[in-house]
């Protein structure tokens, strides 16, 4: 896969799939050592800008391009 994709999924984070370079406000990375990542939406998470599920519950977002 030579593009990225970025998917939000229901009530839960964007996950991003393929290449990328992650970085802060700053310019500076983010180590991404794995083909996918979930990025924090809800803004609970003790990982941002990385989810870690803490959004159960707690989020509600069911994003759909409008046809």
């Amino acid at each position: 896969m030579d593009q990225t994709i970025i998917t939000p999924l229901d009530n839960g984070p964007l996950l991003v799939k393929g290449p990328m370079i992650l970085q802060d406000a700053e310019g500076n990375p983010f180590p991404v050592d794995k083909p996918q990542v979930g990025l924090c939406r809800c803004g609970h998470s003790a990982r941002k800008p990385f989810c870690d599920g803490a959004h159960r519950g707690k989020f509600e977002d069911c994003w759909r391009v409008e046809k």
